[in-house]
């Protein structure tokens, strides 16, 4: 007796479908799931952006390297190593729930697509929604024209990664705030040494770099801004 079909099992999505016509010709033609897939590929640069910690961590660390004026020390592809590694290290159990919750299911056969999707977003937008200020969320419930939500499930996803955005934005720029507080005090003990001195035709930044510098190794910097970044995401 055959087996019965499994009312989940998907069937098989060809990626070439391949159409004979007259005289033996052959149009060969991409079905429209695949083109799409390939689209969305496209836009992984900019889900990476905005739908996880990337946003604060590279804003957070490239004000470090403005307020120390070391414009080119560490260079670009070093920060955007760093940040791309704290990001997976960030997000790596929200991205675990995501893979259980959605995309195991649906591989193994027991979801549909239309059930997995929402499944495997959920713990992205539970992340977003705990990141992002509830101002920034009615702003633009309000732009969109969204109803008064009674949950957080009711928000939509495009409302909820526009909040989390701007949030992430508000909250790097705070911390870039009160990263440049010692550094700016250093730099005005320093000029005011200097006009004292009668030196005003030496440049300030050249002589507290240094002082900076050693700051920033003394209290050591890297390991409290690291820490910092990351325990400042609720998870």
């Amino acid at each position: 007796m055959a087996a019965a079909a499994d009312p989940i099992a998907l069937p098989a999505l060809p990626a070439l479908t391949v159409t004979q016509g007259a005289g033996g010709t052959q149009t060969w033609s991409l079905s429209l799931q695949i083109l799409a897939a390939m689209t969305a590929l496209t836009l992984l640069p900019a889900i990476l952006l905005l739908t996880t910690s990337f946003t604060r961590i590279i804003i957070v660390l490239g004000f470090m390297r403005q307020a120390l004026g070391t414009t080119q020390s560490p260079p670009n592809q070093v920060l955007l190593g760093l940040a791309l590694f704290l990001t997976a290290f960030i997000m790596a159990p929200v991205l675990t729930k995501a893979y259980d919750a959605g995309v195991k299911p649906y591989m193994a056969g027991q979801m549909s697509a239309e059930q997995a999707l929402p499944a495997a977003i959920k713990p992205m937008r539970d992340f977003m929604l705990d990141q992002t200020r509830e101002s920034d969320l009615k702003l633009f419930a309000q732009i969109a024209r969204v109803p008064g939500y009674g949950d957080r499930d009711a928000v939509p996803f495009p409302v909820v990664v526009s909040a989390f955005a701007v949030s992430e934005l508000k909250t790097a720029f705070q911390m870039g705030f009160l990263i440049y507080i010692p550094f700016v005090i250093i730099d005005l003990i320093v000029a005011s040494v200097l006009m004292s001195m009668g030196m005003m035709m030496l440049s300030p930044m050249i002589v507290s770099l240094p002082f900076k510098v050693m700051l920033f190794v003394l209290v050591d910097g890297w390991a409290l801004l690291i820490g910092t970044l990351a325990s400042s995401f609720v998870l």
